[in-house]
């Protein structure tokens, strides 16, 4: 007796890659949720002040996954003992309350620098290394020289003043790395919502200059709107010419870099940086771009209960302290 096999018709391209989009949802939703679940507090300053510091700066960047323009770190150092109600990483944050939260920073403050590295200088040097130039030289121009910093996921040299510091002032300090620690330290989430405010509002300013690849919304990101923009009109002369979907739009690689030096292999970004980039970005792509994939806002999705959670173990490498060195670095 003949069989009849009846076959099921494979996903079609478009739900293919719906579902793609869909994980990709899930997975940078599930870790956004688990850092709503930290508390941002002031135990790692207190932790410094026990061991002696006074002046607390927090440190941290924004930009780093960008396709355009500059990345922008900040150094914020606060009162002891500040409270900001509602302070915290400014991926989690909305754009007002964002606003908000740095006028208030910036007013109580007791010392606030911010500092950007071009796009060139990233295609140059590499945008690992780009972000501690952004983050030393923010430590570097506070007026209030710090005795202590606290830093978002990165460990800075500071051993050579780049013309910054006042002349003949001693600026050693210790510092503390803290993974997640825009999630974790007031200090830490006050740089982030500083430089994420700054560099908001430059990428309008430069919107005006370049209206074609529409910077207002998506703020140089990698948006189906703005690869569709690159695809068309090419890359600025601000665009990041080593970044992948900039340099497949861009022109032929011998012309891509006019005449800036290539990255060495030494200068290599370590693999637990380039991960947690991904993330991040993939993090703020999906807060711009969750209507035209059909989700809903990111902001109901992360009330939502999920079948399995995110823990720290899943989302990276949890929380770990890169503990306070023995002796002083110098700064």
């Amino acid at each position: 007796m003949a069989r009849t096999f009846q076959l099921k018709p494979g996903p079609s391209a478009a739900e293919a890659t719906a579902g793609r989009r869909n994980a990709d949802v899930s997975a940078a939703t599930r870790k956004l949720r688990m850092l709503r679940t930290l508390v941002c507090g002031n135990k790692y300053e207190k932790a410094a002040r026990a061991q002696g510091a006074v002046h607390i700066a927090g440190v941290d960047e924004v930009g780093r996954g960008s396709l355009f323009g500059p990345v922008v770190a900040a150094a914020v150092i606060l009162p002891p003992d500040t409270r900001i109600q509602g302070l915290r990483d400014s991926k989690q944050l909305e754009r007002e309350d964002r606003e908000r939260l740095a006028d208030v920073v910036e007013r109580k403050a007791l010392a606030m620098a911010i500092e950007e590295v071009d796009a060139q200088t990233i295609d140059r040097i590499n945008i690992y290394q780009a972000t501690r130039l952004a983050m030393t030289t923010a430590v570097l121009k506070l007026t209030l020289a710090p005795d202590h910093l606290l830093i978002d996921a990165m460990r800075l040299d500071l051993s050579q003043d780049r013309g910054h510091g006042r002349q003949g002032e001693d600026r050693t300090c210790t510092q503390t790395s803290i993974i997640y620690g825009d999630s974790l330290s007031i200090s830490i989430a006050a740089a982030s919502v500083v430089a994420k405010v700054y560099r908001d509002r430059r990428m309008c300013e430069l919107h005006e200059q370049y209206p074609q690849y529409g910077l207002a919304s998506h703020k140089g990101y990698s948006t189906p709107e703005h690869l569709a923009a690159l695809e068309k009109h090419g890359p600025s002369p601000l665009h990041r010419k080593t970044f992948r979907p900039v340099a497949q739009a861009s022109l032929p690689w011998d012309e891509l870099f006019h005449g800036a030096e290539i990255p060495a292999a030494g200068d290599a970004i370590p693999d637990d940086i380039l991960a947690e980039q991904a993330m991040e970005n993939q993090i703020i792509n999906e807060s711009i771009v969750d209507e035209a994939i059909g989700g809903e806002p990111l902001a109901a999705l992360l009330d939502e209960p999920l079948e399995t959670e995110m823990t720290l173990e899943e989302a990276g490498e949890g929380i770990l302290i890169d503990s306070l060195e023995p002796g002083p670095l110098p700064c």
